[in-house]
């Protein structure tokens, strides 16, 4: 009866974002491009559960002691008013919605696609179903393991949880001088919310389980691959190529593991950013009001997430400028970054402290690590060959329209990642291939995306090029002449 009762909170969750999410104010047909169910579906998940955390924050500070009736009553009460009242806005009926449901369970066999799509359409929704079926078993059984998770997060979940309150982890100097009245852990500093995902997991299942709170991280899971798919369909991708860009996403070795291993922050930091991205993607398309909110709404999120997140969250200013200002925005962000880089290594001629990372001009990094960690472990599979092979192809493509806001975003990030692992302190742990890879999995996500769309303008490119050379070149008789 526990797990039921943390299955159905979790899907409360689900449908209080569903819901808020399509009671968003819509000012054109939009909403029915292809595609727009999955993104609801995704993005109001990862709604759900966060605004769910914010909810967890007002409770505490209204002195309201965290309960099942106190968390659940309140968001059932509003996802019931917001549905009632999309369903009355759309004027939706029974039998749309049975008609919507069997349009649903149709595409889900691939009856749309032709007879050699519709193999591979079913043989991947199969390995996904097969591989979020294995990792909620992993989640279901696997106890806290990974080092970080419980010295640094599951501790304020499991204090926050018995107390019915959120209390402040304090540093060791404000702990002692607390003299009892404060928490201590090895991350005291770090935002709450992953902990408070994990209160939300307690809460339902109504009890302490180090295991079963990690549910949220595989809810999340899902909830990003309907999410990717969704966008990658408003990207005019066709279902099978949309899918496959899924299945990239969702088949990344090292995003596996960390719902598996759940409890780190890295995950829904990729996640949150990743989506926050492709909603501002959408905005850029769309100017809907509703896209808007879901970017700003998970952009807000990152920081609260994990201290990094204040960073890639900035990264979304980029791919708003470059798609705004499609001429002048690409050299306006090159200059920034330049900029920006030539700041830092003046910086680290001071050896500054930056989000608890020591920049200096030290330059020698692990090398071999490195190489090791992208190219040759089971980490990323063949992803950054992937992604060096669409550079080079689709080099004369990266800063087109529907590509520019993507890289620019990718390549914000490759900065990011270069200064933190090459002129930090954080170089010390190449060699472990611990904060590497767990760094890189905030990026990875955005990476593979990216990586599709730019093979996508460059096949198109050939495709159009081609015949045009065909017919412009003279026959071969002639030439001889």
């Amino acid at each position: 009866m526990d797990i039921l009762a943390l299955t159905l909170g979790l899907l409360l969750l689900w449908a209080f974002g569903i819901a808020c999410l399509a009671a968003l104010p819509k000012r054109s047909a939009w909403s029915g491009t292809p595609g727009a169910g999955p993104w609801t579906i995704g993005a109001g998940g990862l709604m759900g559960l966060y605004l769910a955390t914010l909810w967890l924050r007002a409770l505490s500070l209204a002195g309201i002691h965290f309960s099942v009736a106190a968390i659940a009553l309140p968001l059932l009460a509003v996802t019931l008013a917001l549905g009632a009242w999309v369903a009355r806005r759309e004027r939706i009926t029974r039998g749309s919605l049975r008609k919507w449901a069997g349009e649903a369970l149709s595409g889900l066999t691939g009856r749309e696609l032709d007879s050699t799509s519709r193999v591979p359409w079913c043989l991947l929704l199969l390995w996904l179903a097969v591989r979020f079926a294995l990792l909620a078993v992993e989640i279901a059984t696997r106890p806290l393991f990974p080092w970080d998770a419980w010295t640094q997060w599951a501790t304020k979940a499991r204090v926050w949880y018995e107390l019915g309150r959120i209390v402040p982890f304090e540093r060791t100097d404000a702990w002692f001088a607390a003299n009892g009245t404060a928490y201590f852990d090895a991350g005291s500093n770090y935002p709450g919310t992953v902990g408070l995902m994990q209160v939300l997991a307690s809460n339902f299942l109504g009890r302490w389980d180090d295991t079963l709170m990690n549910a949220p991280f595989w809810m999340l899971a899902v909830a990003f691959a309907f999410a990717v798919y969704g966008a990658l369909r408003a990207m005019d991708f066709s279902p099978m190529w949309a899918l496959t860009g899924t299945w990239l996403v969702a088949s990344l070795p090292l995003a596996n593991a960390h719902v598996a291993l759940a409890g780190y922050a890295d995950l829904p930091l990729a996640i949150y950013f990743s989506v926050a991205v492709l909603a501002t993607l959408r905005w850029l398309q769309s100017r809907e009001p509703a896209d808007a909110a879901v970017a700003l709404l998970l952009v807000v999120a990152c920081p609260l997430l994990k201290i990094p997140g204040r960073i890639w969250a900035l990264l979304v200013v980029p791919a708003l400028i470059v798609g705004l200002l499609p001429r002048l925005g690409p050299r306006i962000i090159g200059a920034g970054y330049a900029l920006a880089v030539l700041g830092l290594l003046l910086l680290a001629q001071t050896d500054p402290v930056i989000m608890g990372y020591h920049l200096h001009i030290d330059f020698a990094p692990d090398w071999d690590a490195l190489a090791n960690s992208y190219f040759l472990n089971d980490n990323w599979h063949l992803l950054w060959y992937g992604a060096i092979v669409a550079a080079i192809l689709g080099r004369r493509h990266l800063l087109a329209p529907k590509v520019a806001p993507l890289t620019v975003v990718v390549a914000g990030g490759v900065i990011f990642l270069a200064v933190v692992l090459l002129f930090t302190n954080a170089r010390n742990w190449l060699s472990d291939q611990s904060t590497v890879n767990r760094a890189t999995l905030h990026l990875a996500p955005l990476v593979a995306i990216w990586m599709l769309v730019t093979f996508r303008a460059w096949a198109q490119s050939m495709a159009v090029v081609a015949p045009a050379t065909d017919i412009e070149s003279p026959p071969a008789d002639s030439a001889a002449t």
